[in-house]
């Protein structure tokens, strides 16, 4: 099913839900396998609670059931003329058309497919034999063969799916596979046989998009490891033209070579020209790709594009990768958003946490001490309070006649960092950015373009959100700039399962929905 017909679906049922939490739902019912009409019958009112309040939940199952009425209902309601019996109706063509919106070949699929176990090892068949567990190698390749032979038969698998042959499986060796249970089957998180099934439905579906190559905060900075070296590889997130195969139309090696020193001279003369600079930046999007994913280090990538660390070339080149505007979309979604989170932040906020009580009267304590006060610079530091995360991760405070050269590197992180000249983000009148401990821009006159560019960074040079700033980064990547990708985290890796929506920002962003249908 295209996201486009699930968002259509949404917007019937639920018409007045914010779009974040539409992206939001999308997400979910793609993780669950809604894929068809037919899917939408199978869809619980638990399945859903991640993404709506209970109510709206039971609102979005009840529309869809009356859309999609199940089998058996459709059964009945042809029994009560006279024709042939119950069981010759539900399997009838008359029956078939009467729910042809709701039903598909794929529903036959688990009653037609056979478990191929001949093409299990002999191992595994021998630990099945005996009632023992299988260890999760021979589980994993158990798995592999299913899921290989399901493929074969039919490409539109669901969780329904992976349910019905999971159970098949257990119905024969219910000793050796007992974490599945009967009824909704539910296992033992995703060691569970279910889980497995399914999540190698969804890997083998999943398209071959390139890898990236992507620093975190953990990366060494000695020369015994080279940068491709250290760049881990990940999936790309909320990127559309990360990996650019080919060079434009028109383009040479020489060509791009030709450019590349063109803005070069243009910097050295303080060419500030808006147009020259953003066609010369478009037009060498390829090579600078190339050479952020070959892990060309932040002090090769300043010299020779020194326009990408300013804010002209910073949003040319993140449009071409994300396909969103940076700075445009924060300031029009702060325009639609930007008070209500404030309001939100100060009358209700307040009242939850002492915490975030003394954190928000210091802040407008602060506030009414300088005169630099802006709407965005109060709503980035509220989040960080409210979510009580590092601001020494994002903001480093230095003298405000504090020159590059003087910044103590070894005390910056390594992640995209405002240096803030001053003693508080109100009062500065000039910002530095740092990214892997190289100042890339020494003078950055506003708090808006400061937060851009260290946001717009995070994506040009493949950097992992820190975990430090999880949840901030991650509810203005969805509420501020628009980028809501369908699977995936850009926070940087830990021993922990990371979900693909932070439930931290999705609370908040449930929250402040119920505080605006309130207010209204």
């Amino acid at each position: 099913m295209s996201k486009s017909f699930l968002r259509s679906a949404i917007t019937e049922a639920l018409p007045d839900l914010p779009d974040v939490s539409k992206d939001i739902l999308e997400e979910t019912l793609q993780s669950l396998g809604v894929e068809t009409h037919d899917d939408f019958q199978f869809v619980k009112e638990e399945d859903l609670l991640s993404a709506l309040r209970p109510i709206q939940a039971r609102k979005l199952v009840a529309a869809w059931s009356l859309k999609c009425p199940t089998q058996e209902s459709g059964a009945s309601s042809l029994t009560a003329s006279p024709g042939p019996s119950t069981s010759m109706v539900s399997l009838s063509p008359v029956s078939t058309s009467s729910s042809s919106s709701c039903q598909s070949a794929s529903g036959r699929f688990p009653d037609s497919f056979m478990i191929p176990w001949g093409q299990f090892p002999e191992a595994l068949m021998q630990a099945l034999e005996r009632g023992r567990r299988p260890n999760p190698s021979m589980r994993k390749e158990m798995v592999r063969i299913v899921v290989r032979e399901m493929m074969k038969v039919t490409t539109s698998l669901s969780k329904k799916n992976a349910t019905d042959v999971a159970r098949k499986l257990v119905a024969k060796y219910p000793k050796s596979l007992q974490d599945v249970i009967e009824g909704d089957i539910i296992g033992t998180g995703y060691g569970s046989l279910v889980k497995q099934i399914q999540n190698r439905i969804e890997n083998v579906k999943r398209p071959t998009t390139p890898k990236i190559k992507k620093r975190t905060s953990h990366d060494s900075d000695t020369d015994e490891i080279p940068p491709e070296k250290r760049a881990a590889i990940q999936d790309t997130y909320g990127c559309i033209r990360w990996h650019v195969k080919f060079l434009p139309l028109g383009e040479t090696a020489e060509s791009q070579q030709q450019k590349k020193e063109e803005l070069k001279k243009l910097f050295s003369q303080n060419e500030e020209s808006p147009g020259p600079l953003k066609m010369l930046m478009k037009s060498t999007f390829y090579s600078q790709r190339q050479d952020v994913n070959q892990g060309k280090d932040m002090k090769y990538l300043l010299e020779n594009w020194p326009y990408w660390f300013h804010e002209i070339g910073m949003i040319v080149h993140f449009n071409e990768l994300t396909g969103v505007d940076l700075k445009e979309t924060l300031l029009k979604n702060v325009e639609h958003k930007g008070e209500r989170l404030l309001h939100f932040m100060k009358t209700v906020a307040v009242n939850k946490s002492k915490r975030f009580y003394q954190a928000a009267t210091k802040l407008q304590m602060m506030r009414g001490e300088h005169s630099g006060y802006t709407q965005v610079t109060e709503m980035v530091l509220l989040l960080l309070a409210y979510f009580d995360e590092r601001d020494d991760v994002m903001f480093h405070y230095v003298e405000d006649t504090c020159l590059a050269g003087e910044v103590v590197m070894d005390r910056v992180p390594l992640t995209p960092t405002i240096v803030v000249c001053g003693q508080s983000c109100y009062s500065s009148r000039r910002m530095m950015l740092s990214v892997d401990q190289v100042i890339v821009n020494e003078n950055i006159s506003s708090f808006i373009s400061s937060l851009c560019m260290m946001f717009g960074s995070y994506y040009c040079f493949n950097i992992h959100y820190p975990t430090a700033l999880a949840s901030t980064l991650e509810f203005l990547q969805r509420c501020f700039f628009s980028i809501n990708p369908e699977r995936g985290t850009k926070v940087e890796r830990t021993n922990s399962t990371r979900l693909h929506v932070n439930p931290r920002v999705l609370t908040l962003i449930q929250d402040l929905s119920d505080h605006e249908w309130r207010a209204i």
